[in-house]
């Protein structure tokens, strides 16, 4: 199995992708058959090694006769879908179009089958997406995490007229994706290039564990002064750590104003709708008034259902929000029986001899409650049967 781990510190665009896939080793040759597999006659893909402020990488320019433009989204995947393309490909290809098409005709108010493409209906686009798939084919790589994007700001030039930054086809695309402000008045991230990341992109955060194997830059068109316009694709096998990686959100909100006895109402309301975590710390605030710091971990799924019941349930006027990663051991939940009754443990390990193993503690409060138990005598047992289980599993026993 091969990860490839999107590093982009400069951001992304489809001519960057593909440009840092050949520098990986993508064969040019496979480019040129792809091209004829699309029924792209008189065009030509020329790749070469470019500095951008002190770094090189491969900028892949694609010529030939212009496409009609605007294309219909239709018209795209009837090319793509007719090709003799492998399976993986064609499938990712028309995965990372028909993101495009969801999103554009939010954006218009249209059915998807009416979408018009203007820039990302290009022939350049349509050799960006379709030849970074079968770069990710060919080049055996089967996993892909990325890393926060950098967004620029300012205007750009499209089909209808100027568009404010980051186009708004990007921040459709980039739901969920964690983003931060680059400062630079300039289009880093493109939408070809947010739909091909976000097609092949599981996971965002840091770079995971790897044997690297190769790393591969590829170069936009524009040069800066003191900034790399350069797109880094790091490939390697990943180690597996037995550890879950995931992508979250967390809220916060500092509260002053509100009625001690309704946090408990709260909380039960916030794991209704999804918290996984939910956390109250007393902190001092301005003018040395005590206040508590509501914070909510959340998957993105659950996040405007969890804004809105802060806003319902609290005192709040303002909620904090920004993504976080998260790195957990695998769990699963077994009955273990003792001489009291059942009692669900979760037992949670990794391969690199991390492991904790607890006691549901609503199963062992009712079990206290029903036969006017100590609740540390329920806890004693079960941490007997555990140690006996465990020993009854050593060699020889």
């Amino acid at each position: 199995m091969s990860l490839a781990y999107f590093d982009c510190f400069a951001g992304i665009s489809g001519d960057m992708t593909l440009g840092a896939l050949v520098d990986l080793g993508l064969p040019a040759r496979r480019l040129d058959e792809m091209t004829r597999q699309l029924g792209l006659t008189g065009v030509q893909l020329a790749a070469q090694r470019v500095r951008r402020a002190g770094l090189t990488g491969v900028q892949v320019t694609v010529s030939g006769p212009p496409a009609p433009s605007p294309r219909p989204y239709q018209a795209i995947r009837a090319q793509v879908t007719a090709a003799p393309l492998p399976d993986r490909v064609r499938e990712l290809s028309l995965r990372a179009f028909a993101r495009l098409a969801e999103v554009e005709a939010r954006l218009h108010g249209l059915p998807v089958e009416a979408v018009h493409f203007h820039e990302v209906g290009s022939l350049d686009a349509l050799v960006e997406v379709v030849g970074t798939m079968v770069g990710v084919v060919e080049l055996g790589i089967t996993r892909a995490v990325g890393s926060p994007l950098p967004l620029g700001h300012g205007w750009a030039s499209g089909a209808h007229g100027p568009l404010p930054l980051p186009a708004p086809a990007t921040l459709g695309l980039l739901q969920g994706v964690p983003t931060y402000p680059s400062g630079r008045q300039e289009e880093l991230v493109t939408p070809t290039g947010a739909a091909i990341l976000t097609t092949l992109v599981e996971t965002y955060g840091d770079m995971p564990a790897l044997i690297i194997r190769g790393t591969g830059y590829g170069a936009g068109a524009r040069d800066p002064e003191g900034h790399p316009n350069l797109l880094r694709v790091v490939v390697g096998e990943e180690q597996p750590s037995g550890r879950e990686r995931e992508q979250l959100w967390l809220l916060e909100t500092n509260i002053d104003d509100m009625n001690p006895q309704l946090y408990e109402h709260l909380i039960e309301q916030l794991f209704a709708q999804g918290a996984l975590d939910v956390t109250l710390t007393p902190v001092i605030m301005k003018k040395g008034r005590p206040g508590v710091l509501l914070r909510v971990l959340t998957p993105l799924a659950a996040r405007e259902p969890l804004l809105q019941a802060i806003f319902r349930e609290s005192t709040t006027i303002g909620v904090r929000y920004s993504p976080v990663s998260r790195v957990c051991l695998p769990r699963e939940v077994r009955t273990l029986h003792t001489r009291f009754g059942p009692v669900r443990v979760k037992y949670a390990r990794d391969g690199q001899g991390a492991q904790q193993t607890t006691p549901e503690y609503e199963d062992c409060r009712r079990i206290a409650r029903e036969q006017q138990l100590p609740l540390k005598l329920v806890y004693e047992e079960v941490w007997s049967r555990l140690a006996q289980e465990a020993g009854d599993q050593e060699p020889g026993r």
